[in-house]
């Protein structure tokens, strides 16, 4: 009797690692069981002619605010938008409130995402000066996707401002730290250029170049002194590339798609505290440096920082309004945007996107199109023209900074495991995700 398979994506064109080919993918108990020209029965058939057939998204970076700060975003809204744009897996930053330092507010997280979140999750556990010694038990928590530090103020209050605490939290542990590169220190002495009422347009002003590349710099010789390697969130500036492309032995890279896409002072104009998030959007030459970075094989991963505030929040005067956009559901859309525009490779896309999060934090089974892996699969729609809007997003927040951009590609189906979470724009059966494994993180 012939083999019956759960699910078959038939005729699509897989990325796969061999490359680019025409396929159909089987799937088995929620894996990749076979790739190839497939006859047997399966009890799904989704058809993907015409369609290309991506490594699931994973999105290693996004604020979902639960607990705490539901009125903005939950792990259900969050996954649901993630599900939307095509990602399938996200790992949840710390500032919640309360925030995640402690192994019981990391339990906590994991038991609000029990049935309610719509894709795969991971959680980064927040270093502060009384959790820095702990912080080698807490990354190798169940769940946990490692350790996020804050150098500079942002959204929460979990920060660690000064080297001492920093070069402890360091010492402490062994997976890569995701560190937001601010320094406090600067951004405390240049607050008065907006602390009275401001422009919008003061933002990178306020949180100028040299906040940002001294903090980089500071991370670099405490991570060499550390022997510890780190992931720079977010990356803004051209001054920045060069440090983090001298030190790649210890350093991987971020960027957003929003640091990608919009420039000051423009989006300051059109969009004002709107487009204001941490560390800025900063002028178009900062903007070509990093698509430069992204083409020379610098930037290692794309993240969106999915960072919601509702809109009387962000409509406050500046700088009262808080710091940060959503971005998880627009994430694949303004890629694939840039792709089709030229700026690079559906290879390279899928390196940013899925491969490298797999292989910077060390996931297991996940990133790539591959018998025996996780079958998490985002199948894309290269050609659709279509027109991002506010009114789309999951997220609670209801807006979007990319309202009426039109873009070319889309997202027509998300596959988390073997199940299919959206179609055609449109949540498919009911949540389905769980803790994402780590191979860091299995029993020796």
């Amino acid at each position: 009797m012939a083999e019956r398979f759960d699910l078959i994506v038939k005729g699509g064109l897989a990325m796969t690692p061999s490359g680019l080919v025409e396929a159909d993918i089987a799937i088995t108990d929620g894996k990749i069981a076979a790739i190839g020209r497939i006859d047997q029965p399966a009890d799904t058939l989704l058809d993907a002619k015409g369609l290309h057939v991506l490594p699931g998204v994973i999105d290693s970076q996004v604020h979902f605010r639960e607990p705490g700060l539901t009125h903005k975003e939950d792990l259900a809204t969050g996954t649901a938008g993630a599900a939307l744009g095509g990602v399938t897996a996200i790992f949840e930053m710390p500032n919640t409130n309360p925030n995640t330092a402690t192994a019981e507010a990391l339990a906590e997280k994991l038991s609000l995402a029990e049935g309610r979140v719509w894709c795969d999750v991971a959680f980064f556990v927040g270093a502060t000066g009384e959790n820095a010694e702990k912080l080698g038990e807490l990354e190798r928590l169940p769940g946990a996707s490692g350790v996020k530090i804050f150098m500079g103020s942002s959204t929460g209050t979990l920060l660690v401002a000064d080297d001492e605490t920093l070069l402890k939290a360091l010492r402490n542990g062994t997976r890569r730290v995701a560190i937001h590169a601010e320094d406090e220190y600067r951004l405390r002495e240049r607050h008065a250029l907006v602390k009275d009422g401001a422009d919008p347009v003061m933002h990178p002003v306020w949180r100028d170049v040299e906040t940002a590349t001294r903090a980089t710099q500071r991370v670099m010789r405490l991570a060499r002194q550390a022997k510890r390697r780190v992931h720079i969130l977010h990356v803004t500036t051209a001054e920045e590339v060069p440090i983090l492309a001298a030190n790649k032995d210890l350093v991987t890279m971020e960027v957003t798609p929003q640091h990608l896409t919009l420039a000051a002072p423009d989006c300051y104009r059109e969009l004002g505290t709107f487009a204001q998030m941490n560390p800025p959007i900063r002028e178009m030459r900062h903007r070509e440096a990093l698509w430069q970075a992204v083409r020379d094989g610098i930037v290692d991963v794309i993240g969106s920082d999915h960072a919601p505030h509702t809109k009387d929040e962000k409509a406050r005067p500046y700088p009262q309004s808080p710091s940060g956009m959503p971005g998880v559901q627009t994430l694949l859309p303004l890629m694939l945007d840039h792709m089709n525009a030229g700026r690079l490779t559906l290879e390279r896309l899928v390196d940013l996107t899925s491969a490298g999060p797999a292989r910077i934090y060390n996931v297991a089974g996940k990133g790539r199109i591959a018998v025996g892996y996780d079958a998490d699969l985002s199948i894309v729609d290269l050609k659709a023209k279509r027109t991002i809007e506010s009114k789309q997003q999951a997220t609670r927040c209801g807006w979007t900074p990319f309202d009426g951009r039109s873009v070319t590609g889309w997202p027509k189906a998300t596959i988390v495991r073997g199940h299919i979470v959206m179609r055609e724009d449109e949540l498919i059966g009911r949540p389905i995700g769980q803790p994402v494994r780590f191979a860091e993180c299995l029993p020796s």
